[in-house]
């Protein structure tokens, strides 16, 4: 035994060990549901709830590399979770320790035969020390040869390539256990379609390719130009294991006092110094506010969505950097890092996303009725709600509870068997469901997380609605006669929309009044969270956690 576990740590990267930690989790995580599962043992399912969710938070952090992964795209759609695991997912940060600058250098010698830096390295300087490190890889700032800038360096840690298929096998082991033994929920058909984008990740050469994509769509698209960069990729210094991209200089979204101090909306207005970014900030205060930052934002994420159909799928506060543009210095710009996880939707995705939309927000059943039967989706309102991020109650009902009729208190056997049946009617037939749907999920509520966590600066619906509602308008396979209905469904679609903006006003308004009176107030973004977790209340009998929705 002590043989395998060396050989296992030397040459797996301790798989096998990660794989038997994994297998044993999910094992006592099926018997233990199993036996106290039960209509007797209502009063201890929470602590069922909150043992499970302790055991999944301790095997991803334990094994860490693409389990954090994992179980970021489980936290992303957690908001029907129980409570205790939304509690525990929503601290699953892609963060972990550095690798010493030793297996640097190895992993350098072993792509390029030459080491970092020194007098045959490929690099002039290159900083042993990592600026940042996540689960997968970590980031150096270097300097490039004969006058060149700085630039950084993405290197991959080694152990997450020897651990990836254990690792996704375990993950496929576990899905088909929850469905065919445990839960007896449709989950194990999204597995493949997760596996092979993960493994998409892992591959610099895809990711330096996916911000090529980018790069030419931003510059195709005149309502972006300038106001959206993504870094420049050196391909004579990249390889699967290594990504070179220049060097930016700006502030994290992730950092919100650092960002309103540098759009002048800090304590007192004025612009303080700015940390880690060497004082190039300091003194520096840009127009527009946080507004333009957001709708900065909204705009390039709705126009990968609806019109470029190329679409990042991770644009968490930590790969959103704003600095200075350098064309015109007092305005901001949106730089956007991190590009290996992407989805590429076809054209008709697009328009029957696009239709989706507007008719959520032209409140045309029957659109959205379309639409999701054409996705196998037998529950058209908790679909749309999942998209808008707000209730939708459809007039002819949707198995809750009708208006004005008292919610009944359930117990937590009964909160967790109506859950049950709501999903398993959402999900008629997997095969006819875009998996894409996953991760373009993850995008939308992480847009609406860093909304919300600036004060709603922006109609953030609003603006996504125009731009499905202009893509099905400029669609260049229409007819004639197409062309002008959706011209005119373009013209009343705009009309309808002054309602939301009357609604959204309205919610500044009252903020305004509330911050003038002393009295804490809630951004447009924290009544529609507000109302969703009202809506899981009356159609699931579920408690949500305050913060479920934060992206």
């Amino acid at each position: 035994m002590g043989g395998v576990y060396l050989a296992d740590l030397t040459f797996n990267a301790s798989a096998i060990s990660r794989n038997f930690r994994t297998l044993w989790t999910c094992a006592i995580i099926s018997a233990d549901y199993k036996i106290n599962f039960t209509p007797e043992h209502a009063d201890r399912i929470p602590q069922i709830h909150q043992r499970v969710a302790d055991r999944m938070y301790d095997l991803f952090t334990k094994n860490g590399g693409l389990y954090i992964k994992i179980g970021q795209a489980i936290g992303a759609n957690a908001a029907l979770l129980p409570k205790p695991m939304q509690l525990k997912f929503s601290r699953l940060f892609d963060d972990a320790p550095q690798i010493s600058y030793s297996i640097v250098r190895s992993v350098f010698e072993s792509e390029f035969g030459r080491p970092p830096s020194g007098p045959n390295g490929v690099f002039e300087e290159f900083e042993e020390q990592a600026v940042a490190s996540a689960s997968i890889a970590q980031v150096h700032r270097a300097k490039l040869r004969d006058g060149g800038g700085w630039v950084a360096v993405k290197v991959q840690k080694p152990d997450v390539g020897r651990q990836v298929e254990w690792d996704l096998g375990a993950f496929k082991i576990c899905m088909w256990m929850f469905e065919h033994w445990i839960f007896d929920l449709p989950v194990y058909f999204v597995v493949d379609f997760i596996s092979d984008h993960l493994r998409a990740e892992l591959d610099f050469v895809e990711e330096a390719w996916n911000a090529s994509i980018m790069t030419e769509l931003v510059a195709k698209e005149p309502s972006l130009t300038g106001r959206v960069h993504i870094p420049k990729v050196y391909p004579e210094y990249s390889t699967k294991k290594v990504m070179t991209a220049e060097w930016i200089d700006g502030v994290r979204l992730s950092d919100r006092e650092a960002i309103k101090r540098l759009m002048g909306e800090g304590r007192g207005g004025d612009s303080a110094k700015i940390n880690g970014t060497e004082g190039r900030f300091e003194g520096v205060k840009l127009k527009g506010g946080v507004k333009a930052i957001m709708q900065t934002m909204v705009d390039l994420f709705s126009a990968q969505m609806f019109q470029m159909g190329w679409i990042h799928c991770d644009p968490h506060p930590g790969n959103i950097i704003i600095r200075p543009n350098p064309r015109r210095p007092n305005e901001p710009q949106l730089v956007l890092l991190d590009h290996g996880l992407y989805v590429h939707v076809t054209d008709t995705f697009k328009r029957q996303y696009a239709t989706l939309w507007r008719g959520l927000l032209a409140t045309d059943y029957n659109a959205i009725k379309r639409v999701t039967k054409e996705w196998g989706i037998g529950t058209p309102d908790l679909f749309a709600s999942a998209t808008l991020l707000r209730p939708v109650n459809f007039k002819n009902g949707n198995g809750g509870p009708k208006e004005g009729e008292p919610v009944k208190e359930l117990d937590q056997y009964e909160q967790s068997v109506r859950m049950k049946a709501r999903l398993k009617a959402f999900l008629t037939d997997t095969d006819k469901l875009p998996k894409e749907l996953i991760f373009v999920g993850r995008n939308m509520r992480m847009v609406q997380g860093n909304n919300q966590t600036l004060g709603s600066p922006v109609n953030r619906i609003k603006i996504t609605g125009y731009w499905a509602s202009r893509s099905l308008v400029s669609s260049p396979n229409l007819t004639l006669s197409q062309r002008v209905r959706e011209y005119w469904y373009y013209i009343l679609f705009r009309g309808m929309m002054f309602s939301l903006d009357v609604v959204f006003w309205t919610n500044r308004m009252k903020g305004w009044m509330r911050r003038k009176m002393g009295l804490a107030s809630e951004g447009f973004e924290d009544e529609l969270e507000r109302s969703m977790r009202g809506f899981a209340k009356s159609n699931f009998g579920v408690d949500v956690a305050p913060d479920a929705f934060d992206g």
